[in-house]
């Protein structure tokens, strides 16, 4: 009961309700009722409950889809990597060509990924050789690039075709990935134009595609990051955009869905590399070794930097029994100044990933920043020197000053680092989600702790 109310909170109730019919089907083993179900449920709800399955239903329920060349093939391209390789490894390589036939190019491309070399190879082999072919080009793409994601199965047409026919010529296409728009090119297969489909239907039938078409056209080099691309089919809305070569070629299409996965993607591991937790998107797939083995690595840094902290208060040992009093305010010193340095990293990591962000506004951004974090600094310095002063009245007079003044200070070096350090990371082609999680906020607690001691050095005459 415990794992059922678990479970519905994090799928919602409809979710489970399938969840439990298709284990209650599964442990009757009732094949017909099975396949009849799966036949009426979403490749992505079925996506999700494996997730949830034991490894004797996944492979239960995975063996029956098998045969189901109609749903096998929408299946894998909604699985994560994850469960792709639990499934797909135990297979022949027969077995994986059959199933791979039935699939597009560019989601052949990423499963072969997964793959060593030599397995690849076998399977490429197995495949129809004009599906082999596409899948090799594919392949020979950065994963993360424009060329990696695009469908090659791109629709067009020649400048001097006829609106009534290419309606005929769309009607009859049926390999054509998702045609959104009507790509134009001239004799050379270079991309000149593109019409929407609203254009193509109320245009007179013996008009020509190059006297309807937009010439100015939304497009990307198979070399552009996936990233650059998701930003230009949201900034311009697009349903799909073109992948053409240096010459103008037309190479592929790259579709709204696909960068939707891509954005999601991306945010993800923004995500977890924001929160120190590296940037593999599976994480909570992952068994337990190898969820330490990923984040070990990035809390490191957390390590070092308490490390420097612990040091830097051992430094002022001698001075901090005379006034006991500052050692209460160490956390909130370095809590508030970690957390406002983070609201910052956050900003900025979030600005350079939507594109409203651009470097030659940097300086003014800093100087919002540091202004922030001053009027911060103040609010929170006033309130808490108060609460040093009245809380605190066996302590030295100036420590409401001290502490004030500190958390003010503090709070300016938080936003200036968390928003310095993603800028110059972007400056070296470094990706700056790297700098919101332990590298920040370690450096922050340092510099915070540093300044609180010689402050109230400076300030307590009376030690």
């Amino acid at each position: 009961m415990i794992q059922n109310t678990r479970v519905t909170s994090i799928i919602g109730t409809e979710v489970v309700v399938l969840l439990d019919t298709f284990r209650r089907l599964i442990r009757r083993k009732a094949k017909s009722n099975l396949r009849r179900l799966i036949h009426k449920t979403h490749a992505a709800d079925i996506a999700l409950l494996l997730r949830y399955f034991t490894n004797q239903e996944k492979n239960f329920v995975f063996g029956l889809i098998q045969g189901n060349h109609e749903v096998i093939g929408e299946l894998l391209s909604e699985l994560d990597e994850t469960l792709l390789s639990e499934l797909l490894s135990p297979l022949e390589t027969n077995e994986l060509a059959t199933i791979l036939e039935n699939m597009g190019s560019d989601d052949v491309a990423d499963i072969l990924n997964l793959f060593n070399e030599e397995k690849a190879n076998a399977i490429l082999e197995t495949l129809h050789k004009t599906d082999s072919q596409e899948v090799e080009e594919l392949m020979a793409y950065a994963e993360d690039s424009a060329g990696g994601i695009m469908s090659v199965n791109v629709f067009s047409l020649p400048e001097s075709t006829k609106v009534m026919d290419a309606i005929t010529a769309i009607q009859s296409s049926e390999e054509a990935e998702m045609v959104f728009y009507l790509y134009v090119t001239d004799e050379e297969s270079h991309l000149t134009g593109v019409v929407s489909l609203r254009d193509l239907v109320t245009a007179p039938a013996g008009a020509e595609l190059k006297s309807i078409m937009q010439k100015d056209v939304v497009s990307v080099h198979s070399e552009t990051d996936q990233e650059e691309v998701a930003r230009l089919v949201s900034r311009y809305n697009l349903l799909a955009i073109p992948v053409i070569e240096s010459d103008s070629s037309l190479l592929g299409i790259i579709t709204v869905d696909d960068v939707v996965d891509v954005i999601r993607e991306e945010a993800t591991e923004d995500f977890l590399q924001m929160a120190g937790i590296g940037k593999e998107r599976e994480i909570l797939m992952k068994s337990t070794f190898e969820n330490v083995k990923l984040r070990l690595p990035w809390l490191f840094a957390s390590w070092i930097g308490g490390t420097i902290a612990a040091y830097v208060i051992g430094t002022f040992e001698s001075f901090l029994e005379s006034a006991i009093a500052l050692a209460a305010f160490i956390p909130v010193i370095i809590g508030m100044g970690g957390n406002v340095g983070t609201q910052s990293s956050t900003i900025i990591v979030r600005g350079f990933a939507t594109g409203r962000l651009e470097l030659s506004r940097l300086g003014s951004v800093i100087w919002k920043e540091m202004r922030v974090g001053l009027i911060l600094g103040v609010f929170y310095g006033l309130l808490l020197g108060s609460v040093a002063m009245f809380n605190f009245i066996q302590a030295p007079p100036e420590l409401g000053l001290v502490v004030g003044l500190s958390i003010c200070v503090s709070m300016i070096i938080a936003t200036s680092i968390g928003t310095l350090v993603p800028i110059l990371l972007r400056k070296f082609d470094i990706d700056p989600a790297i700098a919101s999680g332990p590298f920040v906020t370690t450096a922050i607690d340092i510099l915070g702790i540093l300044a609180y001691f010689l402050i109230a050095i400076s300030l307590i005459s009376s030690i």
